[in-house]
């Protein structure tokens, strides 16, 4: 089986990082400083997914590709792993938790079976012994997804709210102390307003998820929704010959409120 343009890709990345004709910018990256581009990359992904562009798609998880591409490269330079190591242990790894695929015994498995016996493969292989039911492995996501990954965690141990109205007076607990905290004079510690407004953000995590909704997504669509409104403002505002800089914040408000008047 060969890949002509991936082994291509290989060749090119190695000579973006030779020591004597390589590019300076990508001499100058180590495996810390390519992490936040790793993470830009991923998301770019995402949204290309959500839109599904097919196309776009295609040229997102290449630049995903570079990334590891970079990484692989960097680690063979170091002589501690390469691209061939890391596809090794991939797919050594793969086998091992699929045996229902590669050692079948006849049974079939559901989807929420196969993510069970991940998890128990995955415990066996790494000899793990569970000292907490939470944690730190929680934290391996954007933060509104740990927030969620957490209260499902502490479902299972029988530490959560029995409802989601329960959950609402939490969250209004909440965003009293953050109240609290910002007197009307104007002065306030910032180190006690950023825990308080950490414990509401978790808060209205746990709210979400006790409506069956992921935070994470919730907000990603926020986002979208305000980016879209924002968008047909400004296109408002040049359509009155004007530009968003010219244009007071009393104006804007109202430009905003006939967006979202006609919105569907």
């Amino acid at each position: 089986m060969l890949y002509p343009e991936l082994e291509r890709c290989i060749e090119i990345v190695k000579k973006l990082r030779h020591p004597q004709n390589g590019c300076p910018w990508d001499l100058k990256q180590t495996h810390q400083t390519l992490l936040k581009y790793l993470i830009e990359e991923s998301y770019e992904f995402i949204e290309a997914c959500e839109k599904s562009d097919k196309k776009l798609m295609e040229e997102e998880l290449g630049d995903v590709l570079f990334q590891v591409l970079l990484h692989g490269t960097m680690g063979e330079e170091t002589k501690s792993f390469n691209l061939e190591s890391c596809a090794k242990v991939l797919a050594d790894k793969l086998i091992r938790r699929h045996p229902h695929v590669f050692n079948p015994d006849g049974k079939s498995l559901t989807p929420e079976q196969v993510v069970e016996n991940w998890g128990k493969i995955k415990e066996q292989e790494k000899g793990m012994v569970k000292k907490y039911s939470i944690d730190e492995k929680s934290l391996q996501a954007p933060a509104l997804e740990s927030a969620y990954k957490i209260g499902i965690k502490s479902t299972t141990v029988n530490f959560d709210w029995n409802n989601h109205l329960e959950v609402i007076s939490k969250v209004e607990e909440e965003w009293q102390e953050v109240k609290e905290e910002l007197p009307p004079t104007g002065h306030f510690n910032k180190t006690r307003v950023k825990e308080e407004i950490g414990d509401l953000l978790f808060s209205v995590a746990q709210l979400a998820r006790h409506l069956d909704l992921n935070p994470e997504e919730c907000l990603r669509d926020a986002n979208k929704k305000f980016i879209n409104r924002f968008q047909k403002v400004e296109d408002l505002v040049k359509k009155d010959g004007k530009t968003l800089t010219e244009t007071s914040q009393s104006e804007l408000e109202n430009y905003w409120g006939k967006v979202k008047k006609y919105e569907p």
